[in-house]
């Protein structure tokens, strides 16, 4: 009859551990599916919102063949600044690596709404004197304060997240203007290569002509030698401009990731023209709503608030470990009982973590005030900026190089009278392509600034009222 006492207490101590194991691999399982989302979304539609541009994580095979086609259709034709952008964002591998960075604080999120492992013990003592059998322990102890906490680390790591898209979505609009800022001054060369290839044919008739009169003793060598480094000088310009647009097509090639067959692309060679006005009032405020490293300055602020609030609240409790452990004697019998384990707070009170988290806060406020005012100066500076190269640019136009055609124009009339020498009128044309080599330097100089802030502004000039207005994402980091 002993024996039969001993299997039903054996057998009751083992259910016990099973039903303790079951009920905490239950409470474990939901949690961990419950942070999984997919945070991309929100910035794929902010992007759309800011610039009109397509944003792409590209994570599996089958989302490399699709873009990889997208691409290849793009690059098909004439590249404009908007298709190199597209495929700028879709391709740049810099950027895609940027894109992780989602990946890692999402993990970071399920891994906050995840309990700590239950731990599990097991001890063997062998007497030294009958009665002989071997002296077991089991235990198995959750730590269940820790369940108490993890909303609060959800809304850490959640926040952090949110920080993460920020970022990533602040380097899209960066990389934006890169390419922009790129596109424009390789097209301005090869306009000005295209300019400068008509000036050379130019001086090269006029270098024929004036050794034949040269020959004929009609100019002396102090003339001939003139026109000759004149044309000398043209060629050599158009060999460094040549050079010029080699190292800037492969800037624009690393910006869109692109090698091989994908590098034959061909863009316009004239610079667009200068577009109708659009208001520039209230950029400064326009850039403090919808700037997204502001936002994520703002996010960390939040994350370092809720650190020191969820550190305050709980610096008194240490771990709270509850479970149960059952030990079988060295006569067979067996115990079997709950454990708890209480952490007294008694030395470390969190002193230390709050008054690094309060400075943390107090570093965090200074480098948001300091972000917004630099943000307001850099939107100064490229509107400054803007406006006088588009006024340069329209002086150029509408001013010089009119009164530089009029004057080659009259030296045209009074060369065909014989009154003007032919260096006269290559002169009236040199200084002709002078003014529009200007008038193309302030051209492109307008585009990159026009790009600048944009940069500066955190999106496309012609709609930032009505973006900030309708923002979700702004909402989802207010939340946040």
């Amino acid at each position: 009859m002993p024996e039969v006492r001993h299997d039903v207490g054996e057998e009751r101590g083992r259910r016990e551990m099973k039903s303790l194991s079951l009920l905490l691999i239950f409470a474990l399982v939901p949690n961990a599916w419950s942070a999984r989302r997919q945070p991309v979304e929100d910035l794929q539609a902010t992007v759309q919102g800011r610039i009109g541009k397509r944003v792409e994580w590209r994570k599996d095979a089958a989302a490399d063949v699709e873009i990889s086609r997208t691409v290849h259709a793009l690059l098909r034709g004439t590249l404009t600044a908007d298709r190199a952008v597209q495929v700028a964002l879709l391709n740049n591998r810099d950027l895609q690596a940027t894109f992780e960075e989602i990946g890692v604080a999402n993990a970071d999120l399920i891994d906050a709404g995840l309990l700590k492992n239950p731990s599990f013990d097991i001890s063997a003592r062998f007497p030294d004197r009958p009665p002989s059998g071997t002296n077991l322990e089991f235990g198995i102890v959750q730590d269940f304060l820790d369940l108490f906490l993890i909303p609060l680390r959800k809304k850490v790591a959640a926040n952090e997240l949110a920080r993460a898209q920020l970022r990533v979505g602040d380097a899209v609009l960066k990389l934006a203007s890169e390419v922009k800022t790129a596109f424009y001054t390789l097209q301005a060369k090869q306009q000005l290569l295209s300019r400068i290839t008509v000036l050379g044919a130019t001086n090269s008739a006029a270098l024929e002509f004036a050794q034949r009169q040269h020959e004929g003793g009609t100019i002396n060598d102090l003339e001939l030698a003139n026109q000759q480094a004149t044309y000398s000088q043209a060629k050599a310009d158009a060999a460094e401009i040549s050079a010029e647009i080699v190292t800037e097509r492969e800037k624009l090639n690393r910006f869109m990731s692109v090698w091989g067959a994908e590098t034959q692309w061909k863009i316009a060679d004239e610079l667009p023209a200068i577009p109708g006005n659009f208001p520039i009032d209230r950029l400064e405020s326009i850039a403090i709503a919808q700037r997204l490293d502001l936002a994520a300055a703002k996010a960390e602020l939040g994350a370092v608030v809720q650190s020191l609030g969820l550190t305050k609240t709980y610096r008194y409790l240490g771990a709270v470990e509850f479970g149960v452990d059952t030990e079988r004697g060295t006569d067979g019998q067996r115990v079997t009982g709950p454990t708890s384990r209480l952490e007294l707070p008694i030395f470390n009170q969190g002193q230390g973590r709050i008054a690094k988290l309060q400075a943390q806060l107090r570093q965090a406020e200074r480098r948001l005030e300091a972000e917004a005012i630099g943000i307001r100066a850099e939107v100064r500076e490229a509107r400054d900026r803007l406006v006088a190269k588009k006024d340069l640019a329209r002086y150029y136009r509408d001013e010089l190089i009119p009164e530089r055609t009029r004057v080659l124009e009259l030296n045209l009339q009074q060369y065909n009278a014989m009154l003007k020498g032919a260096y006269d009128l290559l002169l009236a044309k040199q200084n002709e392509l002078a003014a529009e080599r200007s008038y193309i330097d302030a051209l492109r100089d307008y585009w990159i600034a026009r790009a600048d802030l944009e940069g500066a502004v955190g999106g496309s000039l012609t709609s930032s009222r009505r973006r900030v207005e309708s923002s979700s994402f702004k909402e989802t980091v207010t939340h946040h």
